[in-house]
């Protein structure tokens, strides 16, 4: 070889791979011009636009609360929704996106005051309102910038509002269809009661924290005549003790277990169950009755070595017996004159024989299961307890103006005195708490509005002429069976098999949840919110709520919005109601509204009833939602799975109350985020990832990748590392489209494309684009049934493995070395072509910053100019035909690998292409032999060899290399300008 050959460079002879789209990233710097220019181009009006005339895929936005920054759960919930909004829309659906924000609600109003201090007493609800309105206003700006820095696609322009005048109104419109069908009534009952916020509370709004209480042991000791009447009972029977009853006058006690001392002073009856056996025993010296089974385990907790049985008796004939309360010593006022007296026993199925004495404490103020007792033996719902927690003038003296925390100790100390207590204890438990305030609520009875679950749904009245109706008017005894339409009967009905659950346990959860909800408490007692549009008449449990009466007012708040209830009188607010023409106004309101004598009420709609209506506020009222008839409204809903007891059940009750069915057709549900140890995350213990560091560390397309990568069925580990690991992900599907795209430089659609149906079934090229043709069908599967994770890694296996082991290692030396316009190379950068459009769509809705930037290298224009890859749709499955035997080839080229390493080890061959490498043939195998099949382990040879037994490393050295290719295929030799080169590449270079 001369000295001047040897010099020689053949680098500018090579097709050198050559690209716009970087190695590097830079996503922190490059995403907000991505995001800035799909807002100029408006591409959510582009995607809708294009959208018409396509089936339509209703996916609802479950509103986040207006209050701070968005946190973990919010990247991961609004990623999830983008993903279901980019793969929907790029699977051939018109997918309407509206975000939405509730705004109204304690969580606000708390804050606000708290910010206000002492001058929020001087400022009436119109001020207050205000301040509540400019600061959900603040918020939602914020949230939505961090929401659209995620990348996220939606009408951000059009979001819908809980605070907005026309969402008001359309809330109203539900609840006059519930007003209408006679779900919604008004009682005296207990709820659950925030002292620190003095509001009733639903159950989605509290939160449950262990707390330690003192649980009583408290004797009642019966009066004279019932006293008597039980120790006939036992006379009349054989004792198991063949013990004679004691004589009178020696008292005889009940013993009631509580773990709510406080509740004590509202005590109107004990409660056993009728087909329980009760006993009569000496323990500690007095005569007390309490369950047979649970007398030892009594003894034991109260620390009594010996008792005896006397005589037992069964539980109905305890019935309508007397007692002496320990400190009351009348029925509280405000009974009716058709009751019965207080302090007795009384009969109910949910005495247990779990815990206490078989004998339970039964104040009707205080108790959901008390409060039904106390309807059915028509026992006064009494609650001494006021708004603030402290005890009103119709309590003992001695507590009168006491809060119900320092109650627990007085009523304590109190039975201790008289000798009414037989035991008290300290002991945790989890209980209750404000999930704003973070303090322990309490059950007090209040006049509040409720939706009945249990109402029969075909022939219900309107509660409009001041009777208590629904629940609050019937006993056990009228409660409805399975078959009634009831709210709680047909949202289980649909729950059980019309309604998707994805993952499946959400359907037992839900149900759960249905099956032992009570009636939803609509009211609240605070300012910031949607006013409950009921009217109070002249005299006491008047009022005016009708379907018309409302829909009158909702048509003022759509005008003015829902301060128009407190800058406008009552008259003023229904000037556009006749009760002439409306059936269900009580007789006395034209009176009332000529006399201009309606008071407003001054009740606010629990928030979870604004967010649930928003199926109709923003879906039906834009017209954005399917045909109700044949279908639900929605065909998605995508929450944390605490909204199985939140907005999917608060949009669900009014769905099916208003329409008949179920708003939504699937419920997709994900957990909740936890450190890298499964502890919850919270400030308080500095384990928090704030989303604003993340997006600077690391870029949402990175974050996004790491969503699509969980498994979301459950509680979600979260570490700083995870997010490393979803980088190092994202450069190799980075990467790998930048190969790509870096050998097609020179190739132009169509100009450059090789006809495949001339292609070689056996080729390598063959063998990649049906690996595609996998690849699209295993992730568009995926994304149909929101399975991202495993889109996920299909996608990056396809580019780590199928890719990049494999096909671009094995063409990699074609495409540099072959002449440009070879058959051989442009069937190769055809398929390339193909796989990277086909790539590229398919990781669209995971990294849209990306996407785009590919899309517009592969098309060699500006990503300014050119269309987004977001308005085209995913691939389809390219018809190309693949020898099976490919398989075979895959698995022997393992095997080769293998040998080739193992070789390379124990020789000092360091250059792969100094190897070849002879295997034995097999038929299947034949068919290969025109593809390179040296190629595909990376060597210079591979020869199939007919009868061999084992494979043979050959060592090349002695060969002629390739100058230019490097190659020792057996064709190198002196060209004639003098350098030396294999066949392949002296064509390539036009050399003989």
């Amino acid at each position: 070889m001369s000295e001047q050959a040897e010099k020689k460079s053949f680098k500018s002879t090579l097709n050198l791979p050559k690209t716009t789209f970087n190695m590097k990233a830079n996503l922190v710097q490059n995403e907000p011009a991505s995001q800035k220019r799909w807002a100029e181009q408006k591409l959510y009006q582009q995607l809708r636009d294009a959208g018409k005339g396509k089936p339509r895929y209703v996916f609802h936005d479950g509103p986040p609360y207006a209050n701070g920054s968005i946190h973990l759960g919010h990247l991961l919930n609004k990623v999830l929704k983008d993903l279901v909004v980019r793969t929907k829309t790029m699977a051939g659906f018109d997918v309407p996106y509206i975000p939405g924000w509730d705004c109204h609600g304690l969580p606000i109003e708390h804050k606000v005051m708290l910010e206000l201090g002492d001058k929020a007493r001087d400022m009436v609800a119109l001020q207050i309102r205000k301040r509540c309105q400019d600061y959900a206003a603040k918020f939602i700006k914020l949230q939505m910038g961090q929401m659209q820095r995620l990348l996220t696609i939606a009408d951000y322009d059009n979001p819908y509002l809980t605070m907005a005048p026309d969402y008001e109104a359309a809330v109203l419109e539900v609840f006059a269809d519930l007003v209408g069908k006679g779900l919604v009534y008004r009682a005296l009952k207990p709820v659950h009661w925030s002292i620190a916020n003095q509001t009733a509370l639903a159950e989605a709004e509290l939160e449950y924290e262990d707390r330690e209480d003192t649980s009583v042991y408290v004797l009642f000791e019966m009066d004279e005549s019932s006293r008597d009447g039980l120790l006939d009972e036992f006379v009349g029977e054989e004792s198991s003790l063949h013990k004679e009853p004691p004589e009178p006058p020696e008292p005889v006690h009940l013993m009631i277990w509580t773990t709510t001392p406080w509740t004590l002073p509202a005590n109107l009856a004990v409660a056993v169950h009728d087909s329980y056996r009760y006993a009569l025993v000496r323990m500690d010296g007095r005569l007390i009755v309490l369950a047979e089974d649970l007398a030892e385990k009594v003894a034991k907790i109260g620390g009594v070595g010996k008792y005896e049985f006397i005589a037992h008796v069964e539980g109905f004939n305890l019935a309508g017996m007397k007692y002496k309360h320990p400190f009351v010593e009348n029925c509280p006022p405000g009974n009716r004159g058709d009751e019965e007296e207080c302090f007795r026993i009384v009969t109910a199925d949910y005495v247990t024989l779990e815990d206490g004495t078989g004998m339970v404490h039964t104040a009707p103020g205080h108790g959901v299961e008390d409060y039904q007792t106390g309807l059915r033996y028509k026992l006064p719902i009494y609650c001494p307890v006021q708004a603030d927690g402290t005890f009103d003038q119709t309590a003992p003296q001695w507590l009168q103006g006491k809060s119900v925390w320092e109650a627990n100790n007085l009523v304590i100390e109190r039975l201790r005195e008289s000798g009414h207590l037989f035991f008290a204890h300290p002991f945790s438990h989890s209980y209750p708490h404000d999930w704003r305030s973070k303090t322990p609520v309490i059950f007090r009875a209040t006049e509040q509005w409720f939706l009945g679950v249990d109402l029969a749904i075909p022939g219900a009245t309107t509660p409009g002429a001041g009777q208590l109706t629904g629940p609050a008017a019937r006993t056990d005894d009228d409660d409805a069976d399975d078959s009634t339409p009831t709210l709680r009967n047909l949202a289980l009905r649909e729950t059980e098999s019309d309604v998707k659950f994805i993952p499946e346990w959400g359907r037992n959860r839900m149900r759960g949840m249905l099956e032992s909800r009570p009636d939803w408490c609509l009211s609240r007692q605070r300012s910031w919110g949607l006013p409950i549009p009921a009217f109070f008449g002249p005299n006491s449990g008047d009022f005016l709520l009708t379907k018309a009466s409302i829909l009158a007012v909702s048509e003022v708040v759509r005008k003015h919005g829902s301060d128009a209830w407190y800058k406008l009188e009552a008259h003023e607010l229904l000037a556009d109601y006749d009760s002439a023409n409306d059936a269900d106004a009580p007789a006395w309101v034209a009176d009332a509204l000529s006399r201009k004598r309606l008071e407003k009420a001054t009740d606010i709609f629990d928030v979870w009833f604004e967010s649930g209506s928003s199926w109709a506020a923003c879906i039906r009222t834009r017209g954005l939602g399917h045909d109700t008839t044949q279908q639900p409204i929605t065909d998605l809903y995508l929450e944390g799975s605490d909204q199985h007891r939140g907005w999917f059940q608060s949009s669900l009750l009014p769905g099916i109350g208003a329409t008949g069915r179920s708003p939504f057709k699937n419920v997709l549900t994900h957990g909740f985020m936890v450190d890298k140890d499964g502890k919850k995350m919270s400030k308080s213990l500095g384990n928090t990832l704030e989303v604003e560091a993340l997006m600077k560390d690391y870029g949402a397309d990175v974050c996004r990748w790491w969503v699509a990568t969980l498994n979301t069925d459950n509680d979600i580990k979260v570490d700083k590392t995870f997010f490393d690991v979803a980088g190092e992900a994202y450069r190799k599907v980075r990467n790998t489209i930048r190969f790509l795209l870096s050998n097609l430089g020179d190739y132009e659609k169509p100009r450059d494309s090789y006809p495949w149906a001339l292609a070689d079934a056996t080729s390598l090229d063959a063998w990649a684009m049906s690996e595609l043709n996998k690849l699209i069908k295993l992730v568009r599967d995926s994304y149909e049934k929101f399975q991202f994770r495993r889109a996920s890694e299909a996608i990056f296996d396809f580019c780590n493995e199928t890719m990049s082991a494999v096909y671009l290692a094995a063409t990699k030396d074609r495409l540099y070395c072959d002449a440009p316009g070879s058959a051989r190379r442009r069937r190769t950068q055809t398929a390339m072509f193909e796989i990277t459009s086909a790539l590229i769509r398919l990781i669209a809705p995971i990294q849209p910053h990306t996407a785009d930037e590919a899309w517009a290298a592969l098309h060699k224009s500006d990503v300014k100019a050119q269309a987004s890859v977001h308005l085209e749709l995913f691939p389809e499955p390219v018809a190309v035909t693949c020898d099976a035997d490919w398989a075979a080839v895959i698995e022997a080229r393992d095997a080769w690998l293998k040998f080739l390493e193992e070789s390379r080890k124990s020789s000092d061959i360091e250059n792969p292409l100094d190897m070849g490498l002879a295997v034995p043939a097999s038929d299947a195998l034949k068919k290969f032999a025109r593809v390179d099949l040296a190629d595909l382990c990376g060597i210079s040879r591979l020869a199939l060899v007919d009868g061999a037994k084992e494979m043979k490393l050959q060592d090349l050295r002695s060969e002629p290399r390739c100058e230019r290719s490097w190659k020792r295929d057996g064709t190198v030799k002196p060209r004639s300008d003098g350098s030396v080169l294999s066949d392949r590449d002296a064509a390539a270079l036009g050399l003989a």
